[in-house]
């Protein structure tokens, strides 16, 4: 743990695989000077690390409360703020996130230096961003070692990956693949793909609704494909080709609260990261939002980088990716990544 003068002042050395992070005692930032909590931002901006925030640093330090990647406080303190998560142990939150980070450094890294980016950037060349850092690790050892552990069994689709109908002015399209809990495979993106596609192209279409078949909306990609594509470079043409979250954020622009993402069950990985650009979120109260990459090696790469930032905030994004943590449907109404609890 270092301090914010030592942070604005002192040498936080340069990113290394065994120090891929530094926590920053926020608290120690009482009686700083206007020059020193801005130069800490200065750095901390400029710092390639992951940097975690401990405690509140008082509304003078904001700028630094910006630059940081997350900061954790207590329980029930500074909830509105979007950059700060509070828990019971401000101290036990910051070492979560830590072993979230050591488990997977260079993804842990990237994460954080992708999101400071497409903060920046348009949805789509945000997301051309997220498919390179994606891609990326995809080739990285991080991701081989998971690989290499994993054993998920290919199965045949026992029908129609989704279901869509047309009811008068209203397009409802439904993910049909029950049986995995609506794992979001090859099949399923190139036919959601395909739908979403005649909903941007048909004016009279006035009213989107997404659902899911079964006891969850959708788990995320289906691991059982992973690692099919050997080739990542290709995967990144794939999926700046294929890419249901823009056209469903496109369609949000045009119908704003009517592109409606009915979620359910597990909202996990793929499907939280597409659902999250629908203009409205309506959630069951058994909802469970989960970013679960990192212990993969990888970061979102559905588009997660790019919409859950835009509903709770960069830093709050962080914290659901670094520390995999669950997150039920009132805390996601409670932060704004959903809008509805029904």
């Amino acid at each position: 743990m270092i301090g914010v003068e030592e942070l604005a002042f002192g040498e936080v050395g340069p990113v290394s695989p065994g120090e891929p992070h530094r926590c920053v005692d926020l608290r120690s930032a009482a009686g700083l000077g206007p020059e020193a909590l801005a130069a800490a931002a200065v750095a901390a901006r400029a710092s390639h690390r992951v940097l975690i925030g401990v405690g509140w640093p008082g509304h003078e330090a904001s700028e630094l409360l910006d630059a940081l990647t997350v900061t954790v406080v207590g329980e029930g303190e500074w909830d509105w703020d979007r950059r700060v998560v509070s828990a019971p142990s401000a101290a036990v939150a910051a070492a979560e996130l830590v072993a979230g980070i050591d488990a997977a450094p260079v993804a842990a890294v990237t994460l954080a230096g992708l999101l400071q980016m497409s903060e920046r950037l348009s949805v789509h060349d945000g997301l051309v961003a997220e498919s390179l850092a994606y891609s990326t690790l995809q080739a990285g050892p991080e991701y081989a070692a998971w690989l290499a552990a994993a054993d998920y069994p290919v199965k045949p689709e026992a029908g129609p990956p989704i279901q869509v109908e047309r009811r008068d002015a209203v397009l409802a399209i439904e993910l049909t693949r029950p049986d995995r809990h609506n794992a979001l495979s090859a099949g399923m993106r190139d036919a959601l793909v395909e739908a979403l596609h005649v909903a941007i192209a048909d004016d009279s279409i006035g009213r989107l609704e997404l659902t899911g078949r079964g006891r969850s909306f959708c788990s995320g990609g289906d691991l059982a494909e992973f690692g099919t594509a050997q080739d990542p470079a290709r995967a990144h043409l794939v999926r700046t080709e294929h890419r249901p979250g823009e056209q469903l954020h496109l369609l949000a622009q045009r119908l704003g609260a009517d592109c409606v993402a009915h979620v359910h069950g597990a909202v996990m990985g793929g499907g939280l990261e597409v659902a999250a650009f629908a203009g409205h979120i309506r959630a069951r109260p058994d909802s469970r939002f989960l970013l679960p990459e990192l212990s993969m090696g990888l970061v979102p790469g559905a588009g997660g980088t790019v919409s859950v930032p835009r509903r709770i905030g960069r830093w709050r994004t962080a914290w659901m990716v670094l520390t995999g943590q669950v997150l039920d449907a009132d805390a996601a109404l409670l932060w704004g990544l959903v809008d509805e609890v029904a």
